[in-house]
């Protein structure tokens, strides 16, 4: 590991003037530490925001605002996330093992990078990495690669179990920009494609902090699944997984709500099946259509094909589990 500098911010003004070109926030390390052994990631400052930022949960008028701070373990134990968005909870404890889940903060979930492992040797060609070096995946191991959404020069997926959650429940970003303005941003755009520059995982301005996440009130929190389809129980990321969500009078679907993972750069929302969906009644034939919808635009690349049947027999499992397990 490189030698660096290490800074303890007392709150964010003073950590956006400690930063500067070569360095980089921290807050559980969960992924930062590893990137940093690895030479991935070499800056010459860490700034600490642990004590800079909320690790609060607040109940607002029309939802909950989460701090950037709050551990991944706290978020997923907490009585109102477990009332109103239990979808959340159960994609957390999905993810990494309880240790990790004690560090990770849920700022620092959103900026995790990919476990491609072409990213992660140093030896190997990777666009993410060394931009115009190559995508090795492309034409090498792709069996955890992407099947929707991805480009010639990177196949990787997006890591993150709590973050399709999020994009499921339509979550917004807030952060603190350099300037001192604050934005908020959907959910759903704060990730982005690969393109031409895969090296950028999201929409996160040079130097700006996510302060908080904020998910509004919904219905539901009574018909919700997350199923993750993993090479192991425990510890390990999905080969795909499918967080789905219903709203439900009797058997008829007022709203419905379709996200994955492992599927894509960004956690992945199938629009097209929750459109179906929507005012359709809860069957097993219904939730078969919806999956078929879903699968139409994936080009899966040529090991990890197995993806298509998994990842439509999970979406059609999910919704079904969403209506048995009332």
């Amino acid at each position: 590991m490189k030698p660096f500098e290490y800074s303890k911010a007392e709150n964010t003004t003073s950590a956006i003037k400690l930063a500067g070109n070569s360095s980089m926030y921290i807050s559980g390390g969960t992924n930062l530490i590893d990137l940093m052994k690895k030479h991935i990631h070499e800056p010459d400052k860490l700034i600490d925001l642990t004590d800079a930022v909320s690790s609060e949960i607040t109940v607002q008028e029309n939802g909950i605002r989460i701090g950037a701070m709050v551990r991944n373990s706290t978020l997923a134990e907490d009585s109102l996330i477990l009332d109103k968005f239990p979808l959340l909870s159960r994609a957390i404890l999905k993810g990494a093992s309880p240790q990790i889940r004690n560090m990770a903060s849920t700022g620092g979930n959103l900026l995790q990078r990919t476990r491609c492992p072409y990213f992660y040797d140093t030896a190997l060609p990777c666009n993410k990495r060394i931009p115009g070096s190559g995508c090795g995946a492309l034409e090498g191991n792709n069996r955890m690669s992407a099947v929707i959404g991805y480009s010639n020069s990177c196949v990787a997926v997006h890591p993150s179990d709590m973050c399709v959650a999020l994009v499921a429940l339509d979550t917004k970003v807030e952060i603190l920009k350099p300037d001192g303005n604050t934005e908020m941003i959907n959910f759903e755009d704060f990730h982005r494609l690969p393109g031409d520059n895969p090296q950028k995982d999201n929409n996160l301005p040079d130097g700006a902090i996510i302060t908080a996440i904020e998910i509004q009130n919904n219905s539901f929190n009574k018909n919700y699944d997350y199923l993750k389809l993993r090479e192991r129980e425990s510890y390990a990321f999905a080969l795909i997984s499918v967080a789905a969500a219903l709203e439900l009078s009797g058997n008829l679907i007022r709203e419905a709500r379709l996200a994955s993972g492992g599927v894509a750069h960004k956690p992945w929302r199938w629009k097209d099946a929750e459109n179906f969906l929507k005012g359709e009644n809860a069957t097993e034939e219904n939730f078969k259509k919806a999956a078929e919808l879903a699968i139409e635009k994936i080009a899966p690349l040529e090991d990890n094909k197995f993806k298509t049947e998994m990842l439509k027999g999970a979406i059609q499992q999910s919704f079904m589990n969403c209506v048995t397990n009332r």
